[in-house]
C-alpha cells in the first residue's frame, strides 16, 4: 500500500511537473507571438485612401502663428474648386514629377558635378538668364496674406528652396492660370521695388539665383528655372506679409512674379522655407528663433498644419537629432540616418556607413524616400519577408513591391523604424509605408538611388502625421507621433 502511494505521488508530481512545463511553454509561445504582432500594423485597407470629401474633423492643433497645411491635389484644396485652374493630375504624373526633383537635387549635391546647369536665355531684353533651382513640384500649401490691404494667396511651401515668390501683375511676360488673384503691387501701399545696387539684390548669386538690372529701370530682376522646366522671373520686392491676424512681418523680401509658366496646379507660387539667408526662416528670425514645424496630413483629404517659433516645439513625443550640413551647400537640413528596422528586427547591412558616402536630407517637397541601394535592398527583402501571405501584383515604374488586395478588407503590415544620431528612432505611420496606386493595389513607397554614392533623401511620404520640427537656431531636428492631432 504505501508503495502504491508512492507511485501514485510521483506520477501525480510528473504530471503537474509536465502541465507547468506545457503551461510555461505556452505562455512563452504567447509571448513570443504577442511581441512580434507588436511590430505589425493591423488596419482597414480604405483607412490608406482619401475619401471624396475633405474631413473638417481634421485640424491641426490651435497654436499660435500656425496655417492649416492642403495637399494641392485632394478634396480641402481651394484649387480644386469652382472649375477654375482645377488640378488633374495622375498618381503617374506626380511620380515622374517627383523623378525629376530628385535629379535635379542629385546633381546639385553631386561631388562631381557644380551648381548650375546651362539654361537658355529669355526671349525679353529686360528680363533676365533663368536659373537652375528646384523643381516646382512641392505639393502641400498655406495661406498667407501679402501687402496692405493684405491680399490672400495660396503658395506651396519648399524646404528645398529659398526665395518665396507670387505671380504679380501685369504679368508683363506671361502667367498661369491660379485660383487666388493675382497680386498687384500697384494696389498696394506697403510695397517696394528692390534696386540691382541693393545688397539685397547681391543675396541672389548666393542662393544660386540669376539676377541683373532691368535695361529700363534700376530694378533687380530674379530668375528661377526648376527641374521640370517651370520658371519664375520677376522683381526682387519688398513688401508686408501677414502670417496670422497677429503675426505680421514688414519688409519681406520676396520675388513680384512677371513671367512664369509650368506646372504649379493652381497655386500662386512659393513660400521658401530653406536655411539661406533670403528665405522666410532666416528673414523672420527675430520673431520666430529659426524654429518652425509642420504636419502633413494622413491623406489628401485631410489638412495638416506649419507652425512658426516656439510654439512649433510643443509635441510632448519630440525626439531630436542633430541637424547636419552638406557640403558646398547653404539651402537643405541634413540629418544622419544610422539604422532602419522592419518588424522590430534591426536590419544588419543598414548602418551609419551605408549613407556616409553620399549624405542624408529631409525635404517637405520630394515625395518618396530615395535610399542608397544597399539599404533598399535589405529593406525591400526584409518587407517582402513580412508580407509573404499576401499576392504579389506587377512592379509601377519607380515601385518594384506591390501588392494585390483585392478581397481583403484588413491587412497587417510590418513596421518599419529609422534611426537617426543621437540615439532618435521615428517609427513610421503606415501611410508612410505604402502608398496606393489603385483602390485594391499598393507598393512600398521607397525607392532606391541610382548608387551609395547619391545623396539619401527623406521624402514627405514617410513624414505623414509625424510632427516634424526645424530647430535650425539649435541645429537639431525633431519627430513626434501623432502631429497632426
Amino acid at each position: 500500500m504505501h508503495i502504491q502511494m508512492s507511485s501514485f505521488l510521483l506520477a501525480s508530481f510528473a504530471l503537474l511537473f509536465c502541465i507547468s512545463t506545457l503551461e510555461k511553454s505556452f505562455a512563452f509561445q504567447a509571448t513570443k507571438e504577442s511581441n512580434n504582432l507588436r511590430q505589425y500594423h493591423f488596419v482597414h485597407l480604405n483607412s490608406l485612401f482619401p475619401s471624396s470629401s475633405c474631413s473638417s474633423s481634421a485640424k491641426g492643433p490651435k497654436r499660435k502663428a500656425s496655417l492649416e497645411v492642403v495637399h494641392k491635389h485632394g478634396p480641402c484644396s481651394q484649387l480644386n474648386h469652382n472649375g477654375k485652374a482645377k488640378t488633374t493630375i495622375s498618381h503617374t504624373d506626380i511620380m515622374n514629377l517627383d523623378n525629376e526633383r530628385v535629379k535635379y537635387i542629385q546633381s546639385r549635391l553631386s561631388k562631381n558635378l557644380g551648381r548650375e546647369n546651362s539654361v537658355k536665355e529669355l526671349d525679353s531684353t529686360t528680363l533676365p538668364t533663368k536659373s537652375n533651382s528646384l523643381i516646382g513640384s512641392a505639393n502641400y500649401f498655406v495661406v498667407v496674406g501679402l501687402g496692405t490691404p493684405k491680399r490672400d494667396l495660396s503658395l506651396v511651401f519648399d524646404t528645398g528652396s529659398d526665395l518665396t515668390w507670387t505671380q504679380c501683375e501685369p504679368c508683363a511676360g506671361s502667367c498661369y492660370k491660379q485660383q487666388d488673384a493675382i497680386f498687384d503691387p500697384s494696389k498696394s501701399s506697403s510695397y517696394i521695388n528692390i534696386t540691382c545696387t541693393s545688397s539685397l539684390c547681391t543675396q541672389l548669386t548666393s542662393a544660386g539665383i540669376k539676377s541683373r538690372c532691368s535695361s529700363s529701370t534700376t530694378a533687380c530682376i530674379y530668375g528661377i528655372q526648376y527641374g521640370d522646366k517651370s520658371t519664375s522671373v520677376g522683381f526682387l520686392s519688398q513688401e508686408r506679409l501677414t502670417i496670422t491676424a497677429t503675426d505680421i512681418v514688414d519688409d519681406f523680401l520676396f520675388g513680384c512674379g512677371q513671367d512664369n509658366e509650368g506646372l504649379f496646379s493652381g497655386s500662386a507660387g512659393l513660400i521658401g522655407l530653406g536655411r539661406h539667408p533670403i528665405s522666410f526662416v532666416q528673414q523672420t528670425s527675430s520673431i520666430y528663433n529659426k524654429i518652425f514645424s509642420y504636419c502633413l496630413p494622413s491623406t489628401s483629404s485631410s489638412l495638416g498644419h506649419l507652425t512658426f517659433g516656439a510654439s512649433a516645439a510643443t509635441n510632448a513625443n519630440l525626439k531630436y537629432t542633430p541637424l547636419s550640413t552638406i557640403s558646398g551647400d547653404n539651402t537643405f537640413y541634413g540629418l544622419d540616418i544610422v539604422g532602419i528596422s522592419v518588424g522590430g528586427t534591426k536590419l544588419p547591412a543598414v548602418s551609419s556607413s551605408t549613407f556616409s558616402a553620399g549624405g542624408s536630407i529631409i525635404d517637405s517637397g520630394t515625395v518618396i524616400t530615395r535610399l542608397a541601394p544597399t539599404a533598399y535592398a535589405a529593406l525591400r527583402s526584409a518587407f517582402r519577408q513580412g508580407m509573404e501571405k499576401y499576392p504579389v501584383a506587377n512592379e509601377d515604374g519607380l515601385f518594384d513591391t506591390c501588392y494585390d488586395f483585392s478581397g481583403y478588407k484588413e491587412i497587417s503590415v510590418p513596421k518599419i523604424d529609422f534611426e537617426f544620431a543621437g540615439g532618435v528612432t521615428v517609427e513610421l505611420p503606415l501611410v508612410g509605408i505604402l502608398i496606393g496606386r489603385s483602390a485594391q493595389q499598393v507598393c512600398l513607397a521607397f525607392a532606391a538611388n541610382g548608387n551609395d554614392n547619391d545623396i539619401t533623401i527623406f521624402g514627405n511620404v514617410q513624414q505623414k502625421t509625424l510632427e516634424v520640427v526645424y530647430d535650425v537656431e539649435g541645429g537639431r531636428i525633431g519627430f513626434g507621433a501623432a502631429g497632426c492631432n
